[in-house]
């Protein structure tokens, strides 16, 4: 599944084209929402973005990990992480589309 990355300047790129705005304008407005989004999460603050997913930071107590190689047990200390829950708009979008790859890839013959 080595699929493309999109980049910053990719979002840039399609803002460009779809709104009209300078190439300039286009890459400030992407940064502005991306830094928008990422002062909301610090700030411990959840993110909804309608149709697509919800940004959220929850905080984990210190628990007893192990390290995989030596087994020996080691302290996690408690930290807070970021969630990213997909809306379920998203989630069939995505269906869609396997589904929609799935059906267009050729059925394996069977070895006699």
């Amino acid at each position: 599944m080595a699929g493309k990355t999109v980049t910053r300047a990719d979002l840039a790129e399609s803002v460009f084209r779809k709104v009209g705005l300078s190439r300039t304008e286009s890459a400030e407005l992407v940064e502005t929402v991306i830094d928008e989004i990422c002062n909301a999460i610090v700030r411990g603050e959840s993110v909804k973005l309608s149709s697509f997913a919800t940004f959220q930071v929850r905080s984990k107590n210190e628990r007893i990990g192990r390290n995989p190689k030596t087994g020996e047990e080691v302290p996690i200390s408690p930290r807070r992480v970021m969630t990213f829950k997909a809306s379920n708009v998203l989630k069939q979008r995505i269906l869609r589309a396997h589904i929609a790859r799935k059906s267009k890839q050729k059925p394996a013959n069977p070895a006699a």
